[in-house]
């Protein structure tokens, strides 16, 4: 009888393993409430911890013991957690810079020693991203200013980065999307010389993606930069765009100050950089 009850605590030992490692696969982490609502009780979860099964990472995030996760393990498991039912993406997804690192076309390292991983979505991230303690730092960016809720979720403007095999994968901006959302942050965070720099290497954009782009975006100075520094290099793909298409405001903007005004774009930019613009 209680080698058949022993054989039974097994049986259910081994089911529960089982299934905490589908549920949280190596190098992936998950929330205390995200892990009940797949079916796992407290005391499961407290018990695990005390077996070594799972590390608390922060109050109410864990991930396997025997593995230390890395900020894409930590993004891949905040989009599935985030990720709707029914829906293709996740609400929120790498962007700006750090997309266009993903992508190849920028060797941009933060100032200072902690590298920063760019994160857009409409509303706020989660809390518990703040607790953990990693050697990178998540910065967020709201998208309801730049981009309206329906090409949020268009998956034809997001790539997938298969960081390790079998894992899901991060979700981030293409390039066509991303150096937008790079210049929504211009000059606050990044400096104009910077976004000429990455605009030198988006030589293979695409005018298709770039027209709904442009069509949808909300930023009027995201649009007029964008058109500003990409007539600075003259790629094939920016003279099958027409201005006249997509709506640019009205009026001055001051985006560079105590800079010159650009009489075709109606922004002010630096004044080193305007000759070469107009020459």
């Amino acid at each position: 009888m209680d080698k058949g009850t022993t054989l039974q605590e097994d049986v259910a030992k081994g089911a529960y393993k089982q299934s905490l490692k589908t549920l949280l696969p190596y190098g992936m982490l998950a929330t205390k409430k995200w892990l009940a609502e797949q079916g796992l009780s407290a005391h499961a979860l407290d018990n695990a911890v005390k077996t070594d099964t799972l590390l608390l990472l922060a109050t109410g995030v864990y991930s396997q013991y025997s593995r230390s996760v890395s900020w894409e393990g930590v993004v891949a498991s905040m989009q599935r957690m985030e990720r709707r039912e029914g829906e293709q993406l996740p609400p929120v997804v790498v962007g700006g810079l750090s997309a266009l690192s993903l992508s190849g076309l920028s060797q941009y390292l933060s100032l200072g020693n902690t590298p920063h991983i760019h994160l857009y979505a409409a509303g706020k991230l989660p809390t518990w991203l703040a607790r953990l303690s990693l050697p990178v730092e998540f910065k967020g960016h709201s998208t309801s200013k730049l981009w309206p809720e329906s090409l949020s979720k268009d998956k034809a403007f997001v790539k997938e980065y298969v960081w390790e095999a079998e894992l899901p994968p991060v979700y981030f901006s293409c390039p066509e999307k991303a150096i937008l959302e790079v210049l929504t942050d211009l000059p606050e965070n990044v400096s104009f010389e910077h976004a000429d720099e990455l605009m030198q290497g988006l030589v293979n954009l695409s005018p298709r993606k770039l027209d709904t782009l442009l069509t949808a975006c909300k930023s009027v100075k995201a649009k007029r930069l964008f058109f500003w520094l990409a007539k600075r290099q003259a790629y094939p793909w920016f003279s099958k765009l027409q201005v006249k298409d997509y709506d640019l405001g009205s009026g001055k903007r001051v985006v560079a100050k105590g800079g010159k005004l650009d009489a075709e774009y109606l922004i002010t930019v630096p004044s080193h950089m305007a000759s070469v613009s107009e020459g």
